[in-house]
């Protein structure tokens, strides 16, 4: 799951790197606005773009290729954050 919100220039690296990766995994995945669910922008407006993997966050702002890697090849997102 990638958490985002319009006109923000990290969440455009974000999807890239998120598109990328799930490719070589062969795993689907989902972008959300969090603009469009007011719980979930409070929670998270601070942190945008963020990724989360089985529910866990993974990683936030700058998204490290590697711990989203490690996330889906371990099958849960239990692998730390930034």
């Amino acid at each position: 799951m990638l958490y985002t919100r319009q006109g923000c220039h990290l969440c455009d690296d974000a999807r890239q790197l998120v598109l990328e990766v799930c490719a070589e995994s062969g795993v689907t995945w989902r972008e959300v606005d969090i603009e469009s669910d007011p719980v979930v922008s409070a929670r998270l407006s601070d942190l945008i773009p963020v990724v989360e993997v089985d529910g866990v966050q993974v990683g936030y702002w700058r998204i490290r290729p590697e711990l989203v890697r490690l996330a889906l090849d371990t099958g849960s997102g239990a692998v730390g954050g930034q």
